[in-house]
């Protein structure tokens, strides 16, 4: 019984998805398994008292049958003995009713008498009271019965000797069926048992019920920091009970921290790149007005400078706004800003834009580091783009959705697509720029545990294939 049980508390647990390394599982198995030693225990103990007490009220009986049989006794003045039966239970009156009486004389060779419901059979006593005691003991009765008998001795006066104190003695035995008290104990066993059982089984679901409304607090506190990872907030929100509410503050607080520090790394990344380039706008210009080889050695070093500088502060700044908690940025808004901006850049060329994204699509980051990627892709594709270029977005299976840049322009060959990609070499100085745009981009996607893939697109040109992670 109680393994059923238990493998029903472990189907139950599987079914709800509890884990047996968790705190609700190990709260609700080791509330079952106390419960059913103790209900074990007190299943014992009661099973225990109801036998005594069965028993014990069966003996009583016993007693008083055997006082009403003595009681029921006439003696006469020869020292022999008569019942007056109509002093006697009804119950010995039936043959083999499992109630039994029966009179064994002392005196050697008497007849014995017995009751009506002994029929032709006698019990078999081992051994006789002496004096005026009395015995309990167990006996084979009639049709294979187990009988608990109760015997004593009573001596009766003879009055007709002419002997001081002439007595004769007589063993007076009452008996009744065991099997009685058997079924009465083994129907309380069962009882018993079936009843602890539901019992169980009822403790064991109001703990499970009471676990699981107990540890909802800490659920919600789960559930809560897996939106603010995923961008859908900010913070730890709603009321928490007592004991939860400071570890929701505390995690409010860090929360918090870490927004702050890593607003102060940023603002340290601008301030060393706003120093570096400086620096490096007088080379340039110093190298612009003295022409002659070490210029040319100049520019070209300090455009290398330049593309290192942009793409390892980028690179800095993208890993420290990858770990800010609950960052969100919706895309429609940002792909439409630079769309615009693009046109009045491009403005002399003529480039179409197209951008179709819908407004629930949300990226999981920094909107500064999706306009960081977003805008080179475009940039790039208005620079090459003959007279347009389409940007589209949409969900994928899963927490990712994929923006997609593509322009009509001549394209690039895969031979080339890896070296741009991989390591920012600029394949037409002709076109102006860093050749650091998709290095930049893909550096910053793979902090965001996405990718670019290139490819040749619909118009004819080059197509940008940028998957990042979204928001629900």
């Amino acid at each position: 019984m109680a393994l059923a049980i238990a493998s029903t508390i472990r189907r139950l647990l599987a079914k709800t998805g509890a884990k047996f390394n968790s705190l609700a599982s190990r709260l609700i198995l080791a509330a079952a398994v106390w419960t059913m030693i103790g209900l074990a225990a007190g299943g014992f103990l009661l099973s225990d008292a109801f036998v005594s007490a069965v028993r014990d009220n069966f003996d009583t009986g016993l007693q008083v049958d055997l006082d009403g049989m003595i009681a029921a006794a006439e003696p006469d003045p020869h020292g022999q003995v008569a019942l007056q039966e109509r002093f006697l239970n009804r119950r010995f009156a039936r043959v083999y009713s499992g109630h039994y009486w029966q009179i064994l004389p002392a005196q050697p060779g008497a007849p014995v008498q017995i009751s009506p419901s002994l029929f032709d059979k006698t019990i078999k006593l081992e051994g006789h009271p002496g004096g005026d005691g009395q015995i309990w003991a167990t006996a084979a009765g009639p049709d294979n019965q187990h009988l608990r008998v109760l015997a004593r001795r009573v001596s009766f006066p003879i009055s007709a000797t002419a002997k001081p104190d002439d007595s004769r003695a007589y063993t007076f035995v009452v008996a009744s069926d065991l099997s009685v008290v058997e079924r009465e104990i083994a129907d309380f066993n069962d009882t018993l048992i079936w009843s602890f059982a539901v019992l169980l089984v009822g403790l064991v679901l109001a703990v499970f019920v009471q676990v699981r409304v107990g540890l909802m607090p800490l659920r919600r506190v789960s559930e809560a920091l897996t939106r603010i990872r995923s961008g859908a907030a900010q913070r730890l929100e709603g009321k928490f009970p007592a004991e939860i509410a400071p570890l929701a503050g505390e995690l409010n607080s860090l929360i918090e921290h870490s927004a702050e520090v890593v607003g102060r790394a940023r603002t340290h990344v601008s301030n060393l790149a706003h120093f570096l380039k400086t620096p490096l706008t007088v080379l340039v210009s110093e190298a612009e007005a003295n022409p002659g080889p070490l210029a040319n050695t100049v520019r070209r070093q300090v455009g290398v400078m330049r593309r290192q500088v942009d793409h390892y502060l980028t690179r800095a700044r993208t890993a420290g706004a990858v770990n800010v908690l609950g960052s969100r940025t919706q895309l429609a808004p940002v792909l439409e800003n630079l769309a615009r901006v693009l046109r009045r850049i491009h403005a002399e060329r003529g480039t179409a834009i197209e951008v179709d994204c819908p407004s629930t699509l949300y990226f999981r980051g920094e909107r500064q580091d999706l306009e960081e990627m977003a805008g080179n892709l475009m940039d790039n594709a208005c620079k090459w783009a003959a007279a347009r270029v389409l940007v589209r977005a949409a969900k994928e299976e899963g927490a990712f959705f994929t923006l997609v840049v593509e322009d009509d322009g001549p394209g690039l060959a895969a031979a080339d697509r890896e070296r741009v990609l991989e390591r920012g070499e600029r394949l037409d100085e002709t076109v102006p720029g860093s050749g650091l745009g998709l290095s930049i981009v893909r550096e910053i996607s793979k902090l965001y545990r996405g990718g670019v893939e290139l490819g040749e697109g619909a118009l004819g040109g080059l197509c940008v294939r940028l998957r990042l992670p979204s928001v629900g």
